[in-house]
């Protein structure tokens, strides 16, 4: 659907994260080693000023439930409002994955539960180890 495709991490002053910023990019990058046309970046203000700052032609965001959905068109009228040109594209979660959430993926694993098929290949060790540092 678009030739190019920003995977961008942006700052959310109302989370904490347990994952560095660097930790999060290292990690979208070895999960999406395999596809040529996807980079990863990292943006600290507005969604809508990096949208304009990259000349992209659409925000794309993941939708796993309706609450996710009332959510992201709220911040789609949002950023049309600030930017006419801006355009938002949902995709729907896999239904096995819907429920999927980081908190869901941590406590599992706090909890001993195999997580093994929650997280890419590509990172699994990787986040385990900090996982188990949390833990600590």
């Amino acid at each position: 659907m678009f030739d190019k495709v920003i995977v961008l991490v942006l700052n959310n002053p109302q989370k904490q994260p347990m994952f560095s910023i660097k930790q999060r990019l290292y990690w979208i990058d070895a999960s999406t080693k395999s596809l040529n046309n996807i980079s990863t970046d990292y943006w600290s203000g507005l969604l809508i000023d990096y949208f304009k700052k990259s000349n992209a032609c659409a925000i794309v965001k993941g939708i796993r439930s309706f609450q996710d959905f009332d959510y992201e068109l709220q911040m789609s009228y949002a950023n049309k409002l600030l930017e006419n040109s801006a355009e938002t594209v949902f995709f729907p979660a896999d239904p096995k994955k819907t429920y999927l959430t980081s908190t869901l993926v941590k406590d599992l694993y706090k909890i001993g539960a195999n997580i093994n098929y929650l997280i890419p290949k590509a990172i699994l060790t990787d986040v385990k180890k900090v996982l188990e540092e949390a833990k600590k």
